[in-house]
């Protein structure tokens, strides 16, 4: 019901939705079954208003180190749009999250490290999509402090960040 929601929300607002195209990605990650995919074409976003662009920045069924993303569930959805901030030399410590979530890196250069030592570097502008229910930190690089967007979609009141031992 959810997603038929959000289709007709876009329908309406002229955004055809066309089939995924298997592509490579920033980060070459095509052999993953990386998916991406450009929702509107020129025409349908002029419908949205004169000069509107629109990128893609990151879309696929798996997150960063190439896991599937668990299937959403039938529950109400509720959504948390995040700004966090992390020093330079901090690492925060081991932890992990039950719901599906991705960020976009605005400042700053952080890794992000599991538990079983895979490593995703990010720069600013970069998004990725999150490892769900695995061990994880990050480490922000500096100079600057890592600045990012997160936005986590789960299951009404259902915790977004559990310790890594949970």
């Amino acid at each position: 019901v959810f997603m038929a929601k959000s289709v007709g929300v876009l329908l309406s607002l002229g955004i055809a939705l066309f089939p995924p195209v298997l592509a490579h990605d920033s980060h070459d990650r095509s052999a993953q079954g990386v998916m991406l995919q450009t929702l509107a074409s020129g025409n349908q976003l002029e419908s949205l208003g004169p000069g509107v662009t629109v990128q893609t920045l990151t879309r696929s069924d798996r997150s960063w180190n190439g896991a599937l993303l668990p299937p959403l569930s039938a529950a109400q959805p509720e959504v948390h749009v995040l700004r966090m901030t992390i020093p330079p030399g901090v690492t925060l410590k081991l932890h992990k999250h039950p719901v599906i979530h991705a960020g976009v890196l605005l400042q700053g250069r952080l890794r992000l490290e599991t538990k079983e030592g895979a490593t995703q570097l990010l720069e600013p502008g970069e998004a990725v999509i999150e490892v769900v229910n695995n061990a994880h930190r990050s480490v922000s690089l500096g100079p600057d402090p890592a600045v990012l967007i997160i936005v986590f979609v789960g299951p009404l009141g259902q915790a977004i960040t559990l310790p890594a031992s949970h």
